[in-house]
């Protein structure tokens, strides 16, 4: 059942809208500069390529494979896997803020999991096609850098697991400051 619910949510089913592809974009708000600005109040304009170069060139060869070639790491292997701190996962890219540590809960999967991103403006989903298989794919939407996948085996209260990549990740604990901050006021 689980395959076809996931196939049915993959392919765009009107039934199973929750999981079919969406842009960061139609979360957030253009300002009075063209800027798109998240509901939480972050400036998630794409990155321009030469900022893009400069942060591909600050990591190291997995990252850079994973967030710009959509690769993956091993199972058991990313460094967030176990982490079990409070705080807020960042992306490794353009530091926007993606996941809290209270969304994050154990899959067993092998890689950092949540139930829900931290402003669903901040990622991207959409239909990957990739390795003969139909998934939906997470992507930084300031960035455009792959994060992971997303399933619908979640736990409660969405049914949703964001499976990402370590790699694609940075954590920071709480009540240190995030290497972004909100240009605007949070809108509700």
């Amino acid at each position: 059942m689980f395959l076809v619910r996931y196939f049915a949510r993959a392919l765009g089913s009107s039934s199973t809208a929750k999981m079919s592809s969406q842009s960061g974009y139609t979360a957030a708000q253009k300002n009075e500069d063209g800027n798109f600005i998240s509901k939480s109040g972050y400036d998630i304009t794409r990155m321009t390529s030469e900022q893009l170069e400069k942060a591909k060139a600050a990591l190291d060869p997995l990252e850079r494979n994973i967030l710009f070639e959509s690769g993956t790491e091993r199972a058991f292997t990313g460094r967030f896997y176990e982490n079990k701190q409070e705080g807020t996962y960042v992306s490794a890219v353009s530091g926007i803020p993606l996941f809290d540590s209270s969304t994050k809960y154990d899959s067993g999967s092998g890689w950092p999991s949540f139930f829900r991103p931290l402003d669903p403006a901040h990622v991207t989903e959409i239909v990957d096609k990739s390795h003969g298989m139909i998934r939906v794919e997470v992507i930084d939407t300031k960035s455009g850098t792959h994060l992971g996948h997303v399933f619908d085996d979640g736990p409660k209260p969405t049914g949703l697991r964001y499976c990402m990549n370590s790699a694609s990740l940075r954590f920071i604990p709480k009540g240190e400051t995030l290497p972004v901050q909100p240009v605007e006021q949070p809108t509700e």
